[in-house]
């Protein structure tokens, strides 16, 4: 593996990208999709409250149990996505990722965006503020 984060042509093992670091909640770009990052990251406890106001944020889990709690007009709720499932948190919408037990996920964000979103609590020691890193 190279540490470019869009390798086109290139095939990408996504158990080797997700095995080449340990740190959490600090995404890896693996590879780019026209003006987006596919992103992988391993996250377990708890992310911030934070909104993207410009794009919607697409997760899909690899491995283990993401939860998402929402804000959203008509209240607070969660969602729980099991491995395999997919999410989309709309536009506007503020939300908190968290993974109790740890998971491995995979999001698609415009390139250029913030893991924080645009507006968000005070973020914790833990989570990485970042636009996604490459590869090792």
């Amino acid at each position: 593996m190279t540490s470019e984060p869009a390798r086109r042509g290139e095939p990408v093992s996504l158990s080797a990208a997700l095995a080449s670091f340990t740190d959490l909640w600090s995404p890896r770009i693996v590879t780019a999709v026209n003006d987006y990052d596919v992103r992988v990251a391993k996250v377990e406890g708890k992310h911030v409250w934070h909104t993207h106001d410009h794009t919607d944020e697409f997760f899909l889990v690899l491995e283990g149990e993401l939860t998402i709690a929402l804000r959203e007009p008509a209240g607070e709720r969660t969602v729980v996505l099991p491995k395999g499932s997919v999410y989309t948190v709309p536009r506007g919408t503020e939300h908190k990722p968290y993974a109790p037990g740890g998971a491995a996920i995979l999001l698609f964000e415009p390139t250029g965006t913030l893991t924080v979103g645009d507006r968000h609590d005070e973020i914790p020691t833990h989570v990485d503020a970042t636009t996604g890193h490459a590869l090792d």
